[in-house]
């Protein structure tokens, strides 16, 4: 017999649309319910960072918005990447929307590849084919959509048994380019978990400014 999955051993990373309340209201919901059922759970602008919070920080201290929105995405892209491809086991992906967020797809396009276990929720009527999802999209969760927020941890449970089926092959190797995300994203992870300050802004723009500003780069590339 296999080994037992438990709960308890499983990173779930949420992905979505956060670009107004009610979509992070939503996003939360999601979130919760998985840590009701035992998981824990990334949910990136609750526990990583929000773009435009930080961007009003470094403007604030003087760099010049264009300059702190480049190496602030660099930032954003580099956690994110980090928490799907190795911190987290698995996903769970919001396909709410008049057409679902583009950056959640490339997520979801990430974990399929990488062999995650993913799980796909809507309970959107709109469509842009007949009514339909685009069938690249919904082809990643086998065609299979949860349409209630209550039962996406029993979705989960079924996608990680299937993922761990005998006969799977192992995940397959990083390729360098997303290795150099994976690094950096985890050396920002590391810097902000060391001071066990989360939801700290400003401690997170300091963070941010020393790992990915054009200064710190150029001294890397010296």
């Amino acid at each position: 017999m296999g080994r037992r999955l438990r709960n308890s051993d499983t990173r779930v990373y949420c992905a979505g649309p956060l670009f107004n309340a009610a979509e992070r209201r939503e996003m939360e919901e999601i979130a919760d319910v998985l840590l009701e059922a035992g998981y824990s759970v990334y949910l990136p602008h609750r526990d990583g960072m929000e773009f435009r919070l930080i961007l009003d920080i470094l403007t604030e201290r003087g760099w010049e918005p264009a300059d702190a929105a480049q190496f602030l995405h660099a930032s954003i892209f580099a956690l994110d990447v980090y928490q799907l491809a190795v911190a987290c086991d698995c996903m769970v992906w919001n396909l709410n929307g008049r057409v679902p967020d583009e950056g959640a797809v490339a997520e979801a396009a990430m974990a399929w590849t990488l062999g995650k276990p993913l799980v796909a929720y809507s309970d959107d009527v709109r469509s842009l084919i007949a009514g339909r999802v685009n069938p690249l999209l919904v082809g990643m969760v086998d065609f299979q959509r949860v349409g209630r927020i209550e039962d996406l941890p029993h979705a989960l449970k079924l996608a990680r048994h299937r993922a761990a089926s005998p006969g799977d092959g192992e995940p397959l190797p990083l390729s360098p380019a997303l290795r150099r995300a994976v690094d950096d994203g985890k050396s920002l992870w590391e810097a902000l978990q060391s001071e066990r300050r989360a939801g700290d802004n400003a401690f997170i723009a300091d963070v941010v400014a020393c790992l990915f500003s054009p200064e710190k780069r150029a001294s890397l590339l010296a």
